[in-house]
């Protein structure tokens, strides 16, 4: 059986360095109120004259660069955004031509803050049937391009980064000692779209638009959803929370994280947390919290790393593979 695993990961943040002090000049709030609700302390807002597919190829490179391959070794890219430079071609695309690809194919998914999840298991299923070898898995954002600078409740929770994995095709025998991607569950509910929604479009306003949400129902959904796709995802792969080494959530809110770890029995020491140092960068905060922990040498060569996230739309899910 054809298995995803994880040949190397990369990532990258923009050198503006945002405090939460930043905030109390023009909002009424404090660092400490920030802290205290989210668990943010600061994050990383992109430069002018830097967009979305900048960071997504400066976070490729470095991918390509610890696994050890060019891009003349990846088969295809597929890329998670919510906040894409232009409305098309597809930012994908983008890092494409920037990496010197002649060949293969690209494109963009678009889950907002589950977006790296659902590209995840796009990229298993390319490699799963045959479709590719190696694919470079990209979640990049500038949500400080969509702010509304005067909510208090949203402008002070997002950042802009972006994070890649290459996964590439390994053989396995089809059970949950197999190393790679193991289980994937994906999930949507479109009739809570309201909850967390950009109120701006190409055929409705013809503006970007600027984030709004409804943060306590949010929140709410957040940890029962989160904890259930979990719980699902691993009991499709044959595993149980005991299994889990790592979790790596999507890094929007520590109360949420600590949450549904509690709800699966799980001990924080074994939740890798980024929160604090990079806010919610959506699509780009799981691969930036794999890389980050992959950089300090926490993943071992057969540790079970759950990932799962939730979005608006509603969109929701989870990946769990072993390293």
């Amino acid at each position: 059986m054809r298995r995803s695993v994880v040949r190397g990961t990369g990532h990258y943040l923009p050198s503006r360095v945002v405090e939460n002090s930043y905030f109390e000049q023009t909002l009424d709030t404090t660092d400490e109120w920030i802290r205290t609700r989210t668990g943010i302390e600061r994050r990383h807002f992109a430069a002018e004259d830097e967009y979305t597919s900048d960071l997504a190829l400066a976070a490729a490179r470095d991918a390509l660069d610890r696994a050890g391959i060019t891009a003349d070794d990846i088969d295809a890219i597929v890329l998670a955004t919510s906040t894409p430079d232009l409305t098309f071609p597809a930012v994908a695309t983008m890092v494409q031509a920037g990496l010197g690809m002649t060949r293969g194919f690209a494109y963009d998914v678009q889950a907002v803050c589950a977006g790296f999840v659902f590209a995840l298991a796009n990229a298993d299923g390319l490699i799963r049937t045959g479709q590719a070898d190696r694919v470079l898995v990209i979640g990049a954002e500038t949500f400080s391009r969509i702010m509304d600078w005067t909510d208090r409740g949203t402008c002070v929770l997002f950042g802009d980064g972006a994070g890649a994995v290459i996964l590439e095709a390994a053989e396995g025998k089809g059970d949950s000692h197999d190393r790679g991607i193991l289980a994937c569950d994906l999930n949507s509910d479109g009739k809570l779209r309201d909850l967390l929604y950009v109120d701006g479009g190409v055929s409705r306003t013809g503006t970007a638009g600027a984030l709004r949400m409804q943060g306590n129902l949010v929140f709410r959904h957040a940890v029962e959803k989160l904890a259930a796709t979990a719980n699902r995802v691993l009991d499709k792969a044959g595993l149980a929370p005991a299994d889990v080494d790592w979790l790596v959530p999507h890094q929007a809110n520590l109360r949420i994280i600590t949450g549904t770890a509690q709800k699966m029995g799980l001990p924080v020491e074994r939740v890798v947390l980024t929160v604090a140092d990079h806010g919610n960068t959506s699509a780009a905060s799981i691969p930036l919290a794999l890389s980050v922990a992959d950089r300090e040498g926490r993943f071992k060569q057969g540790d079970v790393v759950l990932t799962e996230a939730i979005g608006g739309g509603m969109s929701w899910g989870s990946v769990v593979l072993r390293w």
